[in-house]
């Protein structure tokens, strides 16, 4: 049974590699047509991006399915992608997207750099020049800030380049 958690445990923290590697190679680069959705305002109760979800969803389904059907420990594989599965859809769709009625917004500590980091990540609407990838792990805020401070200054107009406090990239309150 210790096996099982471990697995279970080791699993959870793995995705959170695995997620962030997928959504800076694959969702904001040859899977893009998908994400792209998530970066716009959305219209109705689901999105494209959402599909990404549901492939990991049946991997996770097929792992527990092979576990059970007895290859040990695919069963406790699929239940750690699920429970991170759970924790993204709290943490991402809750907390930070504001998909379903949870208002709380984090004043302090870890959930606070949490939020304000992927609301960095909106900041910039195209598929290239974003920061933090992750879903539960974030840089500090203010390395974000100062990043994309710097890509700021390098690619916008003159104006931009003679101020590197720029507003527009440190604002987190856009989608």
């Amino acid at each position: 049974m210790a096996w099982n958690v471990l697995i279970v445990l080791v699993t959870v923290a793995s995705m959170e590699l695995i997620a962030t590697l997928a959504h800076k190679y694959i969702m904001h680069g040859w899977g893009w047509g998908w994400h792209r959705s998530h970066h716009r305002p959305r219209t109705g109760w689901f999105e494209l991006n959402d599909l990404y979800a549901v492939v990991f969803a049946v991997l996770a389904i097929v792992l527990i399915a092979l576990g059970t059907a007895g290859l040990w420990p695919l069963q406790w594989i699929g239940a750690g992608m699920t429970a991170y599965g759970a924790i993204y859809f709290i943490v991402h769709d809750g907390l930070v997207h504001k998909r379903w009625p949870f208002r709380y917004i984090p004043r302090r500590g870890y959930l606070k750099r949490l939020y304000t980091a992927h609301r960095l990540h909106h900041v910039v609407k195209s598929r290239e020049e974003c920061v933090s990838f992750g879903f539960l792990y974030s840089p500090p805020v203010e390395k974000l800030q100062a990043v994309l401070r710097n890509r700021q200054a390098k690619s916008a107009s003159p104006d931009a380049a003679k101020d590197p406090k720029g507003a527009a990239p440190v604002s987190p309150r856009e989608n």
